[in-house]
């Protein structure tokens, strides 16, 4: 429940905005007028119509069967199923294991999800906890996501494998898996192009870059995690089944958490896709990528 204490200062914008809930579940009479309001809230928090009237009926439900008159009572109530939703889906809230060496990482998204800088912040992250971290550079149509993920390493003090700009992303992956294959490296991570107005040639690229990691760590599987902008909302479901298409997802990644106005997309990934989350973004510094752990991210929300 460490997690609790470290994340509430950053979340303190959206315990206001987050379902917009904190002043309904104060007290009051539980009513009609009650249930209209926490349906009408949890819609514009972007939780979804199956999901909202789930959580509803199963609120109602509770109310009823426990004889609680008060909305201050209810909200450990409401805590525990948006709890129980998330930790059915299989792997929530796992952080990545290093197992392997190599342990490969492939981040996938769209530009502008904040792909490349989440994939710094998780080197970051595991070179802080002591393993060897590799980067590489795999979104060759860019320059400027091969520079920024550069300046990234030389921030971090970690080594870049990057092809110059139109190069092809399977050959970076594979070089990057034969020098940490050679140098004894714990981890690579993989930044990806992320064009879906070319959808076809994403795919494909995708294929191809799943058949190089396949063929070269054939006894290593690898994680594919989806940065999704956490700002989008409902928009953010295209992008998933679009990359799950061509790669078996393995997780999410909610980059610019801090900024969400509509916090519910947390609920609405895991429930639509049936996708764990496994990391939150909350902030701009190298740090702030934190684990997502789901009672301490709830609690903390509508504390």
């Amino acid at each position: 429940m460490a997690l609790i204490g470290s994340i509430k200062d950053k979340l303190q914008k959206l315990q206001k905005s987050w379902f917009g809930l904190g002043s309904l579940f104060s007290g009051g009479k539980i009513d009609e007028s009650f249930w209209e309001t926490l349906e009408e809230q949890l819609l514009l928090g972007d939780v979804g119509v199956d999901l909202t009237e789930e959580l509803i009926t199963k609120l109602r439900e509770v109310a009823k069967g426990s004889n609680i008159k008060d909305a201050s009572e209810l909200k450990a109530k409401f805590i525990e199923l948006i709890v129980q939703k998330l930790e059915e889906i299989p792997g929530m809230g796992k952080p990545i294991e290093v197992k392997n060496k190599p342990t490969l990482v492939l981040i996938v998204g769209v530009n502008g999800s904040g792909k490349t800088t989440t994939a710094a912040k998780l080197a970051y992250k595991f070179k802080q906890q002591g393993y060897s971290v590799l980067l590489a550079a795999a979104d060759t149509y860019r320059a400027a996501a091969i520079d920024q993920l550069k300046v990234w390493g030389d921030k971090i003090g970690l080594r870049v494998v990057a092809h110059k700009v139109g190069g092809d992303p399977a050959a970076v992956i594979y070089d990057a898996i034969e020098s940490a294959t050679a140098s004894g490296t714990d981890m690579v991570i993989v930044d990806t192009a992320g064009r879906l107005h070319t959808k076809h040639n994403l795919m494909e690229e995708l294929r191809k870059v799943k058949r190089v990691i396949e063929k070269r760590l054939p006894d290593e599987p690898s994680e594919s995690l989806l940065v999704l902008d956490a700002v989008m909302g409902q928009n953010a479901f295209y992008q998933a089944e679009v990359f799950n298409e061509a790669l078996k997802l393995t997780g999410v990644i909610l980059a610019k958490y801090d900024n969400a106005a509509k916090g519910g997309i947390i609920l609405a990934v895991a429930q639509k896709m049936s996708l764990p989350i496994r990391y939150v973004g909350l902030g701009e510094g190298i740090e702030d990528l934190e684990p997502f752990e789901p009672r301490a991210f709830v609690e903390a929300l509508l504390s």
